[in-house]
């Protein structure tokens, strides 16, 4: 099953954007949400740490082209930045290290797989992306063993719920409505890939 087109049209940028633009309004509220829930303690953080690659995933279901997963990730991320992110400017590079490894994820099944197992595995990508940036920020290496083991595993099976399993059922909700439709005629080839 291939994309509609090889590249880009100017339609997909604005999409992408519009898609990115609201999940950075999303990610700049999920931030506090974030902290409060660090409170329950054993990582439970880290179960909600996933929303913050879900715009790559979104936006290549939606889209479906070359690129797509990057440009919304570094989009979104930028967003949250103006907005004010309590994180300031490493929250861009954090969305260009994540939005590249779940690109990458997408470009190894050559574009061509919209399915729950890919996108989960970009979302594990983009997972992957997040805690290189966290070791490189020097602050998790320092827990112990057991410990690393219940953060690591809470942020990867979070990342798969949310970016995985929830980004692939949240588009089949919008392919349903034919919002979808506006920039790409579905056809039945991408209908029956979504649900699989």
């Amino acid at each position: 099953m291939g994309t509609t087109s090889k590249g880009l049209k100017l339609a997909d940028i604005l999409t992408t954007i519009v898609i990115a633009v609201v999940f950075g309004v999303i990610y700049k509220v999920w931030g506090p949400l974030y902290e409060v829930v660090k409170v329950f303690g054993f990582h439970a953080d880290q179960l909600i740490y996933g929303m913050w690659f879900i715009a790559s995933s979104l936006a290549y279901l939606l889209i479906r082209k070359p690129g797509v997963a990057l440009l919304a990730e570094i989009a979104a991320s930028s967003g949250e930045l103006v907005m004010g992110s309590q994180w300031g400017l490493e929250v861009l590079i954090y969305g260009v290290v994540q939005g590249l490894l779940a690109e990458l994820v997408f470009a190894a099944f050559r574009y061509r797989r919209f399915d729950v197992f890919v996108v989960s595995l970009s979302a594990v990508g983009a997972t992957v992306g997040s805690l290189i940036m966290d070791f490189y920020k020097g602050y998790i290496e320092a827990l112990a063993p057991w410990n690393m083991a219940l953060f690591l595993l809470a942020r990867f099976v979070g990342a798969v719920l949310i970016s995985g399993v929830f980004a692939v059922s949240l588009a089949k909700a919008l392919e349903k409505t034919g919002v979808t439709q506006m920039w790409r005629p579905a056809s039945k080839e991408d209908y029956d890939a979504l649900n699989r």
